[in-house]
């Protein structure tokens, strides 16, 4: 078991998390879940390998066993249940952009793969729920006078990749998947929102009960600005995926710089050209031209 400091700023009110996720277990909306294991179970094909000792790491715990069912499955809390060297596969799945401290968490996943065990990750990314953010930051605006925090922030795809070297996995690969998801109207959003178990949970979000209007002039900003056909709402999600290896002297290594034993142009097929080189005419210097 890893152990990561306390003393860093919560962005996450735990409490509150959870409570959030234990309302998914009854019926849950789990369609960006199912999206998630196809596209996972895609690279897992690709990478062509059994795994005998599989972990994953999740705050739905219901819906993930089901990916992997003899994959040992941890709670995504601060400090995760994994004995280093222990597995051959980890999957951070769906939990990512609740954490408080991204790497720690990778790197936990990292300390726990045996050499040239595979990390995969999958959580939302920073094109997710742009409309929704916007629509109730004008929407408070307008009806409180100011804005409070009402979706985590969520790292873009480039950010996320770059957690990966941070956290010492080779061969570090991050790409994405939007999706654009139709309500009939933002109300039915955030009621499927709820559904997720990714309702507000951020340590700032404002406490007190809103104004009644809150809710509705939302709903109506969102139909004017973001509307969809047949009379509905569009909503964008994007999953972002992760993947790295334990590194393992059998991997592929970087050449040193200066290494190389062939020059790019040979390579291209193409002419190398001098950009240092003065340009040469093929008629005489004119003032004029």
């Amino acid at each position: 078991m890893n152990v990561v400091r306390e003393d860093r700023p919560h962005l996450t009110d735990a409490r509150a998390l959870a409570a959030h996720r234990k309302r998914t277990e009854n019926d849950p909306a789990r369609f960006l879940h199912d999206e998630a294991m196809l596209e996972l179970q895609e690279r897992l094909i690709d990478v062509n390998r059994r795994f005998k000792s599989a972990a994953i790491v999740t705050g739905f715990p219901k819906i993930w066993r089901e990916f992997l069912p003899e994959a040992k499955c941890v709670a995504a809390g601060n400090t995760l249940e994994l004995k280093a060297a222990a597995h051959d596969l980890v999957i951070h799945a769906m939990s990512l952009h609740w954490a408080d401290d991204p790497v720690g968490q990778i790197v936990q996943c990292r300390r726990a793969l045996k050499p040239d065990g595979l990390f995969l990750g999958v959580g939302f990314g920073g094109a997710t729920l742009t409309e929704l953010r916007a629509v109730m930051a004008e929407s408070e605006a307008q009806v409180m006078g100011g804005i409070s925090p009402r979706v985590a922030p969520m790292a873009e795809v480039r950010d996320m990749g770059s957690l990966l070297q941070r956290a010492g996995l080779a061969l570090p690969v991050a790409d994405s998947l939007r999706k654009t998801v139709t309500y009939v109207n933002a109300i039915a959003l955030m009621h499927d929102l709820r559904a997720m178990g990714e309702a507000n949970a951020l340590v700032d979000r404002h406490r007190s009960i809103p104004p009644r209007a809150l809710f509705p002039t939302a709903a109506a900003l969102y139909a004017k600005k973001h509307s969809a056909e047949e009379n509905r709402i569009q909503a964008t999600f994007e999953l972002v995926f992760l993947t790295g290896w334990a590194p393992h002297e059998s991997q592929q290594q970087p050449l040193r710089p200066g290494a190389s034993t062939h020059r790019l142009a040979d390579v291209l097929g193409v002419q190398e050209f001098d950009e240092t080189a003065k340009p040469v005419h093929d008629r005489p210097d004119d003032e004029s031209l």
